[in-house]
């Protein structure tokens, strides 16, 4: 068996599931969408734009600009009352299978702004699969973020709402 329970061998034969290996194929190329609201952006930014940072390696390479093409949302930075509606739509819009990470202090409980322009935390409105504080949050926990997601894909329980700590 792989490491990753996907694939049994069977004699020189490798054999699986189909729902395991559609699993597999969505961890392996997780599609984000272009969302940033405020300065945490500037770090999603920097996962996707450098070698030192480098999300290719997870099929994630490919942030995109539609939601119909997306199938991972990082809401990065904070919410406004004013931007939720855009937010939630945003998201109705994109095709099943999909994810929501809250990137950064603002987007996981308002953060340091407790007023009445900010909503406190989106998963007010969105299902959250992974909060990842931080203000901003750095991009190695981020990535840790995006690999454990993939792991929940793959077990085929990502709304278990992990929060990442470090």
């Amino acid at each position: 068996m792989s490491a990753d329970g996907v694939f049994k061998d069977q004699g020189g034969f490798l054999t699986t599931t189909v729902d395991s290996f559609l699993r597999w194929a969505q961890s392996n190329s997780i599609w984000p969408l272009t969302f940033g609201l405020a300065c945490c952006a500037i770090e999603m930014m920097n996962l996707a734009s450098g070698p030192r940072y480098d999300i290719a390696r997870f099929g994630s390479e490919a942030f995109r600009s539609s939601p119909r093409q997306a199938d991972l949302m990082f809401v990065s930075g904070r919410v406004s009352n004013k931007m939720a509606p855009v937010i939630k739509r945003v998201y109705s819009q994109m095709l099943e299978p999909k994810w929501v990470v809250a990137f950064g202090a603002c987007a996981s409980t308002g953060g340091i702004f407790d007023n009445y322009a900010i909503m406190q935390g989106v998963d007010n409105m969105l299902p959250v699969d992974i909060y990842v504080p931080g203000c901003p949050p750095t991009p190695e926990a981020v990535i840790y973020a995006v690999q454990k997601l993939r792991g929940e894909i793959r077990k085929d329980d990502p709304r278990g709402g992990i929060i990442i700590r470090g």
